[in-house]
């Protein structure tokens, strides 16, 4: 009899133990009952490794995350390698992520060559590809990529809103564009082409560069001469700052227009010469930590206190900071969504499945909102110019319409 009810408490704690643990997806690799294995990819070396500041902040802000005990009662096991910007390597780093330690799924992964070489491989396996820092704008088609969401504003969204600025402030200027020769740069290229349409090959000379090139001092030379009085550039930070230093040494004095991926004051204006980079204009959807306007915004005191304890010395102006910690925030959010359904279909359907969030460091008015025909982290951008010391925002705020009236 003392058996039997000894086996039945027995029974019993078994039962209220299982029940009291988390249920785990048991089709999902890398979860278990205290961890979720989440893989990216970042270039910390290489020609764009200016961009690795992203993944850097990213690991900071799941480390301070997991201090606080993790996100549904499980650690992020946020496992961050390096591909130096090389599509190749990407592919073998991604393998190892997904075939060795066996991750839930990917995410944040950064660059557009490197986000296109492994889609079809986690595509076949049916392993989500979340919020990837990329604006390729072939990644908005959710049709031809179902397993990605997008964590930077399309480049597309982008070239249109600088090809309208200056239909409208300067419509019988020449433009130049100096762009990065892979499906980024090409980005810009076609966003214009479809603003300009036939006027295209009248208005625009074009020049395009490979990120393994040491200098695009050619390039700035050649589309000098072209009498041109706008320059767009279109590429990774460490060619930007070079494009406006020898901009600015030759002589010319265009408009000059930088796509939102290398205007970082840490990476791109500082290196270039914060007095010579006045008047420079880009797009954006986020705030500048350094600008007093914003010294007593709730968003910009919670970045201030993250990087304080989390990345001591780090300089709070670069950008890609500011990237990183989004990325962080909206990570967070796509698993307490999941609950306890840490399935890869659950997963996907998550980051889908975003409603009105507020991230710390986006302007006033920018939400992200994802659903089944959005996979866009951004849609909605500011332009802002340069002044010397920092950037003031003008005209209002651009929503992604690649039908708006011209």
């Amino acid at each position: 009899m003392h058996r039997r009810t000894a086996l039945q408490a027995t029974l019993a704690s078994l039962l209220m133990a299982a029940l009291a643990t988390p249920a785990v997806a048991s089709d999902t690799p890398g979860v278990t009952a205290t961890e979720i294995k989440v893989g990216a990819v970042f270039p910390f070396s290489g020609p764009a490794s200016a961009l690795g500041a992203v993944g850097k902040a990213l690991i900071a802000y799941v480390t301070m995350v997991n201090d606080q005990g993790g996100v549904n009662g499980r650690k992020i096991n946020l496992i961050a390698l390096d591909d130096a910007y090389s599509p190749p390597k990407a592919v073998e780093q991604t393998r190892r992520l997904v075939e060795s330690d066996e991750v839930a799924f990917m995410y944040s992964t950064l660059g557009t060559p490197s986000n296109l070489a492994i889609a079809k491989y986690l595509a076949a396996k049916k392993i989500p590809q979340a919020f990837v820092v990329s604006g390729a704008t072939r990644f908005t088609n959710f049709k031809d990529y179902p397993f990605i969401t997008t964590g930077l504003p399309s480049y597309g969204t982008e070239a249109r809103a600088y090809a309208r600025y200056l239909a409208k402030e300067k419509p019988d200027a020449k433009i130049a564009i100096l762009y990065q020769h892979d499906d980024f740069g090409k980005d810009f290229i076609d966003g214009f082409k479809a603003e300009l349409g036939d006027s295209f090959d009248r208005k625009v000379v074009t020049s395009s560069f490979e990120v393994s090139q040491p200098t695009i001092d050619s390039q700035i030379v050649s589309l000098k001469s072209s009498g041109a009085d706008v320059l767009l550039f279109a590429g990774t930070p460490k060619f930007a700052a070079q494009a406006i230093r020898k901009t600015h040494e030759s002589g010319w004095r265009p408009l000059f227009i930088t796509n939102l991926v290398a205007s970082s004051i840490a990476s791109v204006l500082t290196p270039a010469g914060l007095e010579i980079s006045t008047g420079i204009v880009t797009a954006t959807y986020r705030k500048d930590p350094d600008d007093p306007k914003w010294a007593n915004d709730a968003g910009v005191k919670q970045y201030r206190a993250f990087m304080e304890k989390y990345m001591p010395g780090a300089d709070l102006a670069e950008s890609n900071y500011f990237t990183g910690m989004h990325q962080g925030v909206v990570l967070v959010q796509v698993l307490k969504q999941c609950g306890d359904d840490l399935s890869r279909a659950n997963i996907l359907k998550q980051t889908r499945n975003i409603r009105n969030l507020a991230l710390p460091m986006s302007l006033p008015g920018i939400l992200v909102n994802t659903g089944p025909d959005n996979n866009q982290m951004y849609t909605q951008l500011h332009l802002q110019r340069w002044n010397g010391k920092a950037w003031d925002l003008f005209g209002s705020l651009i929503n992604d319409d690649a039908k708006a009236a011209k």
